[in-house]
């Protein structure tokens, strides 16, 4: 609820639901979850959102507002999880096949890590990651770094000596396509795209199809870059290198 960009945007209601209610439903939906969790925090702030993802029917860990790394390792630990799917509660246009062929890669492989943005071929607001809980036990206590602490998985993807990575691609490029919310751009652009659609004819190709057949609607948010939070992150990694040599 405390984003700098879109604050509130987690309650902001699109298509007669809060934001988060997409969210979880389509996560539900991910065949190879047993369970769905809100990883949220202690702030007065997030009081609405905790309380409303109780009437979705999951579970909910609240935890630091900063160190996004400590709060999914606590949520992971209180959900006796061996393994965690990470995804991000401001993509409400998940398609949980697309989760689920990640999910699939880290069950069929012998590996740390399993992602579908490294690189990315699939659009901005599909990112999935899965690891076990003893890989996130390691990165919590390992990581150091503003951005690795906020970001949950840098450490793994910067460390490819210390973890086995794999990572999803698909064969058509959809990189450049940005379906997260953000910014009131982004909120605007999937609510027109919702209503158009409808949340149950709304998968990966369904969506493409319909900016294939309006690619006006990629207008609307299209000033904005994939990962600007984490390039935001990184200048504080300078900041703390830099309080570390003092």
């Amino acid at each position: 609820m405390g984003s700098s960009r879109l604050p509130g945007k987690m309650m902001m209601d699109i298509e007669g639901r809060p934001l988060i209610a997409h969210v979880v439903e389509r996560a539900k939906r991910i065949p190879s979850l047993d369970s769905v969790w809100l990883a949220t925090t202690i702030s007065e702030r997030d009081e609405p959102l905790a309380q409303y993802a109780k009437t979705l029917g999951i579970e909910i860990y609240r935890g630091s507002e900063d160190d996004v790394l400590d709060r999914y390792y606590e949520a992971a630990k209180l959900a006796k999880a061996d393994i965690v799917m990470r995804i991000t509660g401001d993509c409400p246009l998940l398609d949980p096949e697309v989760s689920d062929l990640v999910m699939k890669g880290y069950l069929n492989g012998d590996v740390d890590y399993v992602t579908n943005t490294k690189p990315p071929t699939f659009p901005d607001g599909l990112d999935t990651e899965v690891f076990s809980f003893e890989v996130l036990a390691r990165v919590c206590k390992e990581a150091e770094l503003v951005s690795e602490r906020e970001h949950v998985t840098p450490y793994i993807w910067k460390n490819p000596k210390l973890f086995t990575i794999r990572n999803i691609l698909q064969d058509i490029d959809l990189s450049g396509e940005r379906w997260t919310i953000d910014t009131k751009e982004d909120f605007e652009f999937v609510s027109q795209v919702l209503r158009s659609l409808g949340t149950d004819k709304s998968d990966m190709m369904s969506i493409y199809r319909l900016l294939l057949r309006n690619p006006e609607l990629r207008k609307i948010n299209k000033i904005y870059k994939r990962d600007e939070g984490y390039a935001k992150s990184l200048k504080e990694d300078k900041k703390y290198e830099d309080n570390q040599k003092n």
